[in-house]
């Protein structure tokens, strides 16, 4: 088996630069403008140079297709009673993966690529990337367990354009 260090050389390699000029922020754990924002795993999507922020401004949750998963409504719950989340943008975006297939489809294609039969779980695919959104910010909106005063919004990030577009959701 290799081990760490020959696997993830290139993060060590990137690691030992980032150290050598990495000064404390004195940042703390809260989000410094309140806001949560739910996105894809999509490279192309950095959240915050697309917001204009900083680190320590913004949690950020990612997954494939920025869908609003029970893990995501568990971190939101901490995140807005312990962490200074005060707004929730559920962001996806353009051109994504997740919104090109079916999930059958996207489990053939796995299967096809590696031999592994993914059906055991859910993939979300998303064939209306609107209603999809829709779905998720209800679904946000609505979780009991999340601090009152929280505010959820959505939009969709064009990863051609770079603009963040508002939807009346």
């Amino acid at each position: 088996m290799s081990s760490f260090e020959e696997i993830f050389q290139d993060v060590l390699v990137g690691n030992a630069d980032y150290a050598r000029e990495f000064h404390d922020s004195a940042l703390t754990g809260t989000a410094r403008k309140g806001i949560a924002v739910v996105t894809c795993i999509d490279s192309r999507i950095d959240p915050l140079a697309l917001m204009g922020m900083s680190a320590g401004d913004v949690k950020i949750l990612r997954n494939a297709g920025a869908r609003v998963t029970e893990d995501v409504l568990r971190t939101l719950v901490l995140a807005s009673h312990l962490l200074g989340v005060s707004r929730v943008l559920v962001l996806p975006h353009t051109d994504c993966r997740m919104a090109s297939a079916e999930e059958p489809e996207v489990h053939a294609e796995i299967l096809r690529v590696s031999g592994i039969d993914s059906r055991g779980i859910e993939i979300r695919t998303v064939t209306d990337q609107l209603a999809a959104l829709q779905t998720d910010v209800t679904r946000v909106r609505s979780f009991p367990l999340l601090a009152r005063d929280v505010e959820v919004a959505g939009a969709i990030f064009d990863v051609h354009t770079g603009i963040l577009m508002p939807q009346e959701v």
